[in-house]
């Protein structure tokens, strides 16, 4: 190891390689031979507790779904907390003319309490200016401020603590003017507008700071007697997630928005936050996972590339304390991913792999929403159809729906290609924007 990092605790390299470069570092000892996988014996999601098969669509949504999410509340992610009782909006900044004419730019802070103090949330929305019905919306966090995802000069530039990177503009732990736009490439809003779409995102920092003692800051603190839920009874994850639900929140008081069609969406970390969110919160219309690996869409059995002692081991704060028990033997673990994504069923279920990306398991990714299938199969849904995974750059699947790219771990115009198709085919479009159907394919 270089030695410069060499007193640097293990959570911050990880950290540091997974947000500011495409190459997250990754230990030697970690397996990508296939050969040394092993045998790994998965849960039936279909197989109740009392031994008998769920043999209904029905009988999955009133039985088997609420004691699968039980077991991930209780087990992996930890408590979710409802809406708080005394949230409030306010709308901070209105351009009705913003990107040169073609969106409307709204920001919006989300007050947890009613008190003056109150601990928040900024929320950046867009929307096509010229639609003439309520906008379907994709929703997600971002990693290094609203800033980031666009150049905007009108967007509030976030004065909340970073992870300090002077390439990206952020300069101890603060923002600074340089980092406007530095993460535009991962959020295609002029294509987003152009194709009548959306986009709310915020900070994942304003919910909690991603490093072991950010809860203090966060609202696992924060709002611990308002949500009547102690620290310790749910991770970062489980933060980042209920703050995507807030954002819908939100988005149901806005006329403009379209909030039945909200599509979850994250990349990595975030990519398992919004996992959980879209498992969690029935709400969301259609999820998507982007390279979430362990902890997210990869299956926890197999062995290969991130285990559940590495990651919890990396990053203490990600996950329910419960999630420990399980880092020398995943096997015990009374889920695994793919009882994740079919928690899902029936909406739309993206999930997207890199080939470049090993360390978050593309092969587990995918095997993990084959295996969901089942439970889609119970609502007369097509799962990725395909037995074995997809060439690179092949897309498969209808409503569950797989690919892997070529390059490393990013999210890129191919992904938001795929996902915008993907939102097309399943949800009828508004008639009279001239980039919207009428017809669900």
């Amino acid at each position: 190891m270089n030695n410069r990092f060499s007193c640097r605790p293990l959570w911050l390299l990880l950290c540091a390689g997974c947000l500011l470069g495409p190459a997250r570092a990754q230990p030697d000892s970690a397996n990508y031979d296939e050969a040394r996988v092993g045998a790994h014996p998965l849960p039936d999601p279909l197989r109740m507790a009392d031994g008998k098969t769920v043999a209904s669509a029905r009988q999955w949504t009133k039985v088997q779904r609420p004691a699968i999410l039980r077991q991930f509340t209780e087990h992996v992610y930890g408590k979710l907390p409802g809406k708080p009782p005394r949230m409030r909006f306010q709308v901070t900044s209105l351009d009705t003319a913003a990107l040169g004419g073609t969106a409307i730019r709204k920001q919006i802070t989300v007050f947890f309490t009613d008190t003056a103090d109150a601990p928040s949330m900024d929320v950046l929305l867009y929307l096509p200016r010229r639609a003439n019905r309520p906008v379907p919306v994709f929703v997600g966090l971002n990693f290094y401020g609203n800033h980031c995802v666009h150049p905007d000069p009108g967007i509030a530039l976030s004065t909340r603590w970073m992870m300090s990177n002077e390439a990206g503009g952020v300069v101890d732990h603060r923002a600074t003017e340089a980092a406007r736009g530095t993460q535009a490439s991962r959020w295609p809003v002029a294509e987003l507008i152009a194709r009548g779409y959306g986009l709310a995102t915020a900070y994942y920092g304003d919910l909690e700071p991603d490093h072991p003692e950010g809860w203090q800051k966060g609202i696992r603190s924060q709002l611990k007697d308002v949500l009547d839920t102690d620290e310790t009874e749910w991770g970062a994850i489980g933060a980042w997630a209920w703050g995507l639900s807030r954002i819908v929140d939100y988005l149901e008081t806005d006329a403009a928005v379209n909030a039945r069609q909200a599509f979850v969406t994250g990349h990595s970390r975030l990519g398992k936050a919004a996992l959980w969110a879209g498992a969690s919160d029935p709400r969301f219309a259609m999820v998507i996972s982007n390279e979430s690996g362990e902890g997210g869409a990869a299956l926890a059995r197999r062995r290969y590339g991130e285990t559940i002692r590495r990651i919890n081991t990396a990053f203490p704060h990600w996950f329910a304390p419960n999630y420990r028990n399980y880092n020398q033997d995943p096997a015990r673990l009374p889920v695994d991913q793919h009882l994740l994504l079919a928690l899902v069923a029936p909406r739309p279920l993206y999930v997207a792999s890199a080939e470049g990306d090993r360390w978050a398991d593309p092969k587990g990714e995918f095997l993990s929403a084959k295996y969901a299938e089942p439970v889609y199969r119970l609502f007369n849904r097509k799962g990725v159809g395909a037995a074995d995974m997809p060439a690179v750059n092949q897309p498969t699947g209808e409503t569950v729906r797989y690919h892997i790219r070529t390059g490393q771990h990013d999210i890129t115009a191919y992904d938001w290609a795929q996902y915008l198709d993907f939102a097309d085919r399943h949800f009828a479009r508004q008639p009279g924007n001239r980039s919207l159907k009428t017809k669900a394919r």
